[in-house]
């Protein structure tokens, strides 16, 4: 019998410290960005991004925040101009250069520090379900019994 391969996909969740406010606010910009990236990261793309400007209470605390659905699951984006900041996910199924996207991502928006979380998600998710499905018959009969 082969290995079974586990784990769903990686997250990477990057928080940018110090980018250039004009980039963070360029509501077409985030736009661009959302529509072309899934392509360089050889994504699919499933649908145009969604990309809108929000003011909070707190004058400050405005920005844009845009989000993409790819085939593999999704990018976002949330930008605080005032404060010089960005937080960036990309969580996919297939793998992807994680190093490469945050070299690139500080190029575009020009961030001086960035905070890096990468997560291995699903731990127990079976990758190809064929070699598991003997697995989940059982626990199925057991559940219904």
């Amino acid at each position: 019998m082969q290995d079974i391969e586990y784990g769903f996909g990686q997250h990477l969740m990057l928080d940018g410290y110090g980018c250039n406010p004009k980039k963070l606010k360029d509501i077409n910009g985030i736009y661009d960005f959302l529509s072309r990236y899934p392509d360089e990261i050889h994504m699919t793309k499933i649908m145009p991004p969604y990309v809108f400007k929000y003011s909070g209470q707190v004058p400050e605390d405005w920005g844009i925040s845009g989000f993409v659905l790819i085939a593999e699951s999704h990018i976002s984006i949330h930008t605080f101009p005032e404060k010089m900041y960005l937080s960036l996910d990309i969580f996919s199924c297939k793998p992807f250069d994680a190093q490469a996207a945050i070299d690139h991502i500080k190029e575009i928006f020009e961030i001086e520090k960035v905070e890096i979380k990468i997560l291995d998600r699903g731990h127990e998710f079976p990758k190809v379900i064929r070699r598991v499905q003997h697995f989940v018959r059982d626990e199925r009969a057991r559940m219904s019994a």
